[in-house]
């Protein structure tokens, strides 16, 4: 049996704790303390004031009108991607129809045990694609094409679906860049 520990105090009451002036914490200065004796207040007014930038200036920096270096290199490797010949899987994603994508996009939300509340206003492809965004067995979604992306994943056999390739094919104005890379930059 561990022996009984005994306590100064009664039940309840706690110690205060007593540092000492020997003990004590400061800073280091930047200046010498010597310095700071010899110095006068007519020398502190005589130095010109640091201009600050205005608030407008800082945010005008911070969120310039250019477009982000992620978006344009992404639409470049689109672009790269879109220019290739049309291969086998090109000419038959291009012969799905709006039919075929509804009836794939039922079936994924069939495989769901709850429908997405947050997602009512979206059209059919954009839901297509962002659902292609967040499948994380296709390959990472940061900083890559989409096109570029399902090609990587059907070159690798991952077997991406066939009605994604069909939205970015089908309509010229999808987005290119994953949701996710929009969100984290």
């Amino acid at each position: 049996m561990p022996p009984r520990r005994r306590t100064a105090a009664p039940r309840g009451a706690q110690s205060t704790l007593s540092f000492g002036n020997q003990s004590r914490v400061t800073k280091p200065s930047s200046t010498p303390a010597s310095l700071h004796k010899g110095k006068s207040l007519d020398a502190v007014q005589s130095v010109s004031p640091v201009s600050t930038p205005e608030p407008q200036e800082v945010l005008a920096e911070a969120h310039p009108s250019k477009r982000h270096v992620a978006e344009l290199a992404v639409r470049q490797q689109a672009a790269a991607e879109l220019k290739e010949p049309r291969s086998v899987e090109d000419e038959a994603a291009l012969k799905l129809g709006k039919k075929d994508l509804v009836s794939y996009w039922r079936t994924e939300e069939q495989k769901r045990k709850a429908p997405r509340v947050h997602q009512g206003d979206l059209d059919i492809e954009e839901k297509i694609l962002r659902h292609f965004d967040l499948s994380s067995q296709y390959g990472p979604c940061i900083g890559i094409a989409r096109v570029k992306r399902w090609r990587r994943a059907n070159m690798l056999n991952l077997n991406p679906p066939l009605e994604v390739l069909a939205v970015l094919l089908q309509d010229e104005n999808a987005k290119q860049r994953a949701r996710m890379d929009e969100l984290l930059s």
